[in-house]
């Protein structure tokens, strides 16, 4: 299994689960992996046998290591140094690109010049709003480290990929495939889900001007047989993160950077028995919007404090529309200082059932609400993808011919694209449903972007990232800028061209649309920088309400920065080791 080596913060390929037959058939990952930017094959932490190297994957190792030889000795450099490079980079998407199809844009000359390849990576002027972030309480971090353990891959530890039991491959041969390759080799520790270093993740670290922080009601996250939640107090006390801590982060962020950088969500807890909290949250909180979930039993139906709450449905009139009927009251009133507040963000999809009931996500409610609350947005996240997180059935989907509306049927976004078409309150958000695809399954990030343009249209579509589950936002702005529909497709069947304009819509100003924000020419001048010592800003009061129990003065001798301190130590240059083992017969 892997060590670390305390003094580094550096993981140390030494014992292992292999057996020694096994382990006779791999090699360190540190030693025998080329050091491609992008992995090439499955690393193994040594408490699972890993997998053989692909074709598909071979071809792409390949293609990269012919790319970097050839442009290495145009520029007169070493390889590795090439490689290291944004140069580096071009040739893994180059190379991707000819083994997968053309999905990303990039340009031969990127491999010689970093001008030609920071061309076509997300502009300066780009405004950004992330509009589904997420960070917890201390004391309910490890409700978020089997999200980053997916995104990390293999190196996060494990036997296998959590969300993929039946070891399917992706299109690169991947069963447990890294989405963000920043956060390879790191530790997947608490203070990744901290404010600490949330601020520093999405503010700090990438392009986004504006941020909606999340939150997830009880009875999401919670083990299956725990007993739901019968009143506010219960919920709060299992919530990742409450309401109150959400606009208290909100409050800290914008009033230290002197700007609106962040935005807030209310819970939304639905029913008669709720109602009084739905009042509290808009008084006490004011929330920019609200965050649902039809699967959690979040639904209150009754005053009777001993009675359970229930997962719900937008469409039913006795539960539901109470609530919408008093928050599109109180939007009245606050339309002025809040104008997303009759925003209702309900998670659906991202679930392993073949049942459809709205209850646990799926779309067949939406028609009715949206036609009976016209006042309201209704934004889903996650654009009601069924599958939970490995996109292979989507895939299988793709591939078995089966059509609807003339374009592949995935379930359930396909159903609700083409439900929710003429209704021009509803807005689809690809939140986890675009970092779970573009790296794992690009022709079905291509067939969803496709459709939810083709049917919803260009004006209804928004990003999300749900950072930090998967690190700082930034690699999904870059894939996003980057990536394009291949005309074949295109032409197949109907899809709208990804330009730059459609891009711009879907990255950030449909979000302002919605929120009342009008992004100004100088965007520096508009949303002021976070300014880099944050964390001594904060007051013992605020550290104790967000469960923060160190500064970042404290938290910075903690392996996680150490290891940044080496990192900038070198010059920033990253090196792409690899640490576990790989298969090599």
């Amino acid at each position: 299994m892997a060590n670390w080596d305390e003094s580094t913060g550096l993981s140390i390929p030494d014992d292992s689960l292999l057996s020694d037959e096994e382990l006779a058939r791999c090699a360190r990952a540190d030693t025998g992996t080329p050091r491609t930017p992008i992995p090439t094959q499955m690393v193994s932490n040594g408490e699972y046998m890993p997998l053989p190297q692909s074709e598909n994957q071979k071809r792409v190792e390949a293609r990269v290591n012919a790319l970097a030889d050839e442009a290495s000795r145009k520029l007169g450099v070493s390889r590795r140094s090439f490689l290291t490079s944004t140069g580096g980079m071009a040739a893994s998407f180059l190379a991707m690109n000819e083994v997968f199809g053309d999905f990303f844009d990039i340009n031969a000359t990127g491999l010689l010049i970093p001008e030609a390849y920071a061309q076509a990576g997300p502009p300066g002027d780009l405004f950004v709003f992330d509009d589904q972030l997420h960070m917890v309480r201390g004391s309910r971090f490890n409700a978020a480290a089997p999200l980053r353990a997916l995104a990390q891959g293999p190196t996060a530890g494990g036997g296998s990929n959590p969300v993929n039991p039946q070891g399917m491959k992706d299109e690169h041969g991947d069963t447990w495939g890294v989405w963000n390759r920043a956060l390879v080799g790191l530790p997947n520790s608490p203070e990744n889900f901290l404010i600490t270093q949330f601020i520093k993740d999405v503010f700090l670290d990438s392009q986004v001007n504006v941020g909606l922080l999340s939150n997830v009601p009880a009875g999401v996250v919670d083990l299956p047989g725990a007993r739901p939640p019968r009143n506010i107090q219960e919920a709060q006390a299992a919530e990742i993160l409450t309401s109150a801590q959400t606009a208290a982060a909100r409050n800290f962020v914008n009033e230290v950077s002197g700007s609106q950088r962040m935005l807030a969500h209310a819970l939304l807890y639905v029913g008669k028995g709720n109602l009084d909290y739905i009042r509290q949250q808009s008084e006490e909180l004011k929330p920019d919007s609200w965050k649902g979930y039809n699967i959690g039993t979040s639904a209150k139906v009754d005053n009777d404090p001993m009675s359970p709450m229930l997962q719900w449905r937008h469409d039913d009139e006795a539960v539901a529309y109470p609530t919408f009927e008093l928050i599109q009251s109180l939007y009245g009133k606050v339309k002025a200082q809040k104008p997303g507040f009759n925003n209702i963000c309900v998670h659906k999809g991202l679930v392993n059932s073949a049942e459809r009931r709205p209850e646990i996500g799926h779309p067949a409610d939406l028609p009715k609400a949206a036609k009976d609350w016209p006042g309201l947005n209704f934004i889903t996240y996650h654009a009601c993808i069924q599958p939970a997180f490995f996109m292979y059935d989507s895939l299988a989907e793709v591939r078995s011919g089966k059509l609807r509306e003339g374009v592949p049927d995935i379930s359930w976004t396909t159903e609700y694209a083409v439900l929710c078409r003429d209704l021009p309150n509803t807005y689809a958000e690809i939140g986890t449903t675009w970092a779970s695809s573009v790296i794992t399954f690009p022709t079905v990030a291509a067939h969803i972007l496709g459709q939810l343009l083709k049917f919803m249209g260009p004006d209804r579509v928004v990003f999300g990232s749900d950072a930090v589950w998967y690190g700082s936002p930034q690699w999904q702005i870059e894939a996003l800028w980057r990536f394009q529909i291949p005309e074949e497709m295109r032409k197949r069947y109907g899809y709208p061209e990804l330009t730059p304009e459609v891009k711009r819509k879907i990255l950030g100003l449909n979000s302002a649309k919605l929120y009342g924000i009008k992004p100004a020419r100088n965007l520096a001048t508009q949303f002021k920088p976070v300014p880099k010592d944050y964390a001594l800003k904060m007051t013992p009061e605020f550290k104790r309400l967000m469960e923060v129990d160190k500064p970042l003065a404290e938290i910075g001798a903690d392996k996680l920065d150490r290891m940044r301190e080496l990192y900038a130590a070198a010059g920033g240059a990253p090196d792409h080791m690899r640490y576990g083992w790989i298969r090599t017969a």
